[in-house]
């Protein structure tokens, strides 16, 4: 089986393909292009979390069921992050990411033609499919990690997440422009939206195909098995404990054998996965239901207090501004503070958010803003860490399977609290359901506290 350029993914390599010059080389084209495919992902997925709500409001015409689009296009993404990582594993990160977009893409156009026949059962395959290009969207911050040093990778997280800004936060401030100009073409206004996601989303996969070459997993795959076979040793190298970090055996790699000559089709079982890696899985599902309860139902309950979509727009915009825009900050502090501080600050924020949002005046602009940018920086601050952990704790040669497999819990923690929190707001009110938001996010802080504990007393875990 070959990929890129004839490469063989277990194979020998030439020693020029190896060396840190090329690892150096390799890692700037890719963060440059991972870059730029955020920046257009990032439209794409500002669609659904601004307008998807309304849109099914308008469409199903009953109450309590205005979450259910948050909710399915978040299960699709779940089973998307599944396949984009057994893909990565197979052709690279590419050929998986590059797939994942084409479908967010092909999902995006559905939802329009389902708006514009009034096709429910079309609605919902067809969210279901966008959430492909959510999935990957998120999956793409890992492509940045592959040849970056252990102390540099909350950096290089950061690098990926914050690309998505540009275009997540121009998407939801497009709302009535793009509700113009649909329009104008006979589709609903609160469709619109999701036709710039469609270009956006394919566009994003085509950068990634065309231009994602080496392939960074392929190549960091291949450096992992050299170094082993230089060593002399099966184990794989590992990272310093804590380094960069300021912190403990909590986020060293994880133990294994190194990738053999026989690349992923090979039978030899794969290392299992480090402590860190169930830890930061914790942090970011806790962070992602938080995130995703509030977030859905701000739109339905502003329109119900009378704001215009200007000001939904406004509101999504900078929530999702600040999900993302901070990155480059957090991705330093995660690297020079530690993971654990980091992820503890998310929970005590996403109380904040939802404090703020359950006691602000319903009429105040002021206010929801602020309680949805505390939501936003709540969540980045959680999965910039939690990414690190997962990242700190496996070896290249379970990393993929690990990270769609955890990007699989995480989405199927969005759908559920995406689609639950319209029927919590239904039988109480958006109060509730932003404490009840706020609250959960804080469980993440005993799992942390147990698992430095545990770290201490079996430092090779």
């Amino acid at each position: 089986m070959t990929t890129n350029r004839g490469e063989r993914p277990g194979g020998p390599a030439p020693a020029a393909d190896l060396d840190e010059s090329t690892r150096v080389r390799v890692q700037k084209r890719t963060l440059t292009v991972v870059v730029v495919s955020q920046v257009l992902g990032g439209a794409g997925l500002a669609a659904g979390i601004t307008v998807g709500a309304l849109l099914a409001q308008e469409m199903l015409s009953r109450d309590g069921l205005e979450g259910l689009p948050v909710g399915l296009f978040t299960l699709g993404s779940a089973l998307a992050a599944y396949l984009v990582g057994r893909f990565t594993h197979r052709w690279g990160r590419r050929v998986g990411l590059g797939i994942g977009f084409g479908a967010g893409g092909i999902g995006s156009l559905g939802v329009v033609l389902a708006a514009v026949t009034g096709n429910v059962p079309l609605l919902f395959v067809s969210l279901f499919v966008y959430g492909a290009g959510t999935a990957t969207n998120l999956q793409a911050r890992y492509a940045g990690t592959d040849l970056a040093l252990p102390a540099r990778r909350g950096a290089a997280i950061s690098i990926a997440m914050v690309a998505t800004t540009l275009g997540a936060v121009a998407g939801p401030n497009l709302v009535e422009p793009l509700g113009v100009l649909a329009t104008t073409l006979g589709i609903p206004p609160l469709a619109g939206p999701f036709l710039l996601a469609g270009v956006a989303y394919l566009a994003a996969g085509a950068t990634l195909m065309v231009f994602l070459r080496p392939d960074p997993y392929l190549l960091a795959r291949r450096r992992d098995a050299r170094a082993a076979e230089g060593a002399g040793t099966a184990e794989p190298p590992r990272a310093a404990e804590g380094a960069g970090t300021a912190e403990g055996p909590l986020t060293t790699e994880a133990p294994g054998r190194a990738p053999g000559p026989t690349g992923p089709d090979t039978a030899e079982p794969a290392p299992r996965a480090g402590v860190g890696a169930y830890v930061g899985a914790t942090v970011m599902v806790l962070s992602q239901i938080a995130m995703v309860a509030i977030m859905t139902m701000t739109p339905v309950h502003m329109r119900a207090h009378h704001h215009d979509l200007a000001a939904v727009g406004l509101v999504i915009g900078i929530h999702v501004g600040a999900m993302y825009l901070p990155s480059l900050i957090t991705g330093v502090l995660v690297d020079k503070v530690g993971r654990t501080p980091m992820a503890i600050a998310s929970g005590i924020t996403l109380l904040l958010a939802g404090l703020t949002a359950a006691l602000a005046p319903a009429d105040s602009l002021f206010w929801l803003i602020l309680a949805l940018a505390l939501l936003g920086l709540g969540w980045n601050f959680g999965v910039i860490a939690g990414t690190a952990l997962v990242v700190d704790a496996t070896v290249p040669q379970n990393r993929p399977r690990t990270q769609g497999t955890i990007d699989v819990l995480i989405a199927l923690a969005g759908a559920g609290g995406g689609a639950m929190s319209g029927v919590v707001v239904a039988a109480t009110d958006f109060a509730t359901l932003s404490l009840a938001g706020g609250v959960l996010s804080l469980m993440l802080i005993p799992v942390l506290v147990w698992a430095r504990r545990r770290g201490r007393r079996t430092p090779d875990a």
